[in-house]
């Protein structure tokens, strides 16, 4: 489905003012959230703004909507938010200056403990920035620290679950029972993966990158997690899906190389689905 979606939580948010009852409190609790939320945008811009950040990662801004795609996902500067197999810290470079601008806690988490040595590469190099980046395992095996059940406001994972599934053995529902631990009762779990269409053979998944909304969806629900909205923020309709070596074909991958070059650099990155779950209150 490829309509914006809003439930009620994400309409407040984009409505500020016009969202107030009729009681002259209610009112005026709307109108201090509305003011809250411009905060927040304004702690993003900055973070997305942040020199610190590579002017490689920066020039993939177009592509992946970063201010967007975090304030879709209610990103707060003083959350507690885990970063699931951050790479080599393209959210992560934005998440650190955010949090700790704002008093929050960054934590990334992947397999232990390679899959954390980029981030520590960052650590070495700019301690201001990513000192306070905590580090943990996931999905968790015992091997390493993990994020404390219960302690996360916001979990964020941008273009893995396809990873998660077909990287060896299927971890895939494991992974979202393991994030689902992880939040407070209310969290928000903010996913985007690459899409592929419904009407699309899902044997594509399997080696493609791409995965579909209904494979997605039914992970999170079948661990607790309830669907409240999704966007078409990181959309793009010029993507076909069907490439021989899969996703990857297209930037900043290209696995092509020279082949095609323009015509894939033409099409831009992947189409993506971006969703947002949370964790029931009770």
């Amino acid at each position: 489905m490829r309509s914006l979606l809003l439930v009620a939580s994400a309409a407040i948010a984009l409505s500020g003012p016009a969202a107030f009852a009729q009681d002259g409190h209610a009112g005026h609790d709307a109108h201090a959230a509305h003011q809250s939320a411009d905060a927040d945008g304004t702690a993003i811009a900055a973070a997305v703004a942040a020199s610190t950040r590579s002017p490689a990662n920066t020039a993939r801004d177009p592509y992946r909507h970063p201010a967007e795609t975090l304030a879709f996902f209610g990103v707060k500067p003083g959350d507690t938010i885990v970063e699931l197999w951050p790479g080599g810290g393209w959210y992560t470079e934005i998440l650190a200056p955010l949090t700790k601008a704002g008093g929050g806690t960054l934590y990334v988490a992947a397999p232990w403990e390679k899959g954390l040595n980029r981030i520590k590469e960052k650590q070495a190099a700019d301690a201001a920035t990513y000192g306070a980046v905590k580090l943990a395992e996931f999905p968790g095996t015992g091997a390493g620290d993990k994020v404390p059940d219960g302690g996360a406001d916001v979990v964020l994972t941008f273009r893995n679950v396809h990873n998660w599934r077909f990287g060896g053995a299927d971890k895939t529902a494991d992974a979202f029972k393991q994030i689902f631990a992880m939040l407070k009762p209310g969290g928000t779990l903010g996913v985007v993966e690459h899409r592929l269409p419904e009407e699309m053979a899902s044997a594509l998944e399997e080696k493609s990158g791409y995965m579909k909304r209904s494979s997605v969806v039914g992970f999170a629900e079948a661990a607790g997690f309830k669907l409240v909205g999704e966007s078409d923020i990181n959309a793009n309709p010029k993507d076909t899906h069907d490439y021989e070596k899969g996703v990857w074909t297209l930037p900043p991958n290209l696995t092509e190389g020279d082949k095609d070059r323009e015509k894939y650099l033409a099409i831009g990155e992947s189409d993506r689905m971006t969703l947002k779950f949370v964790k029931p209150a009770s």
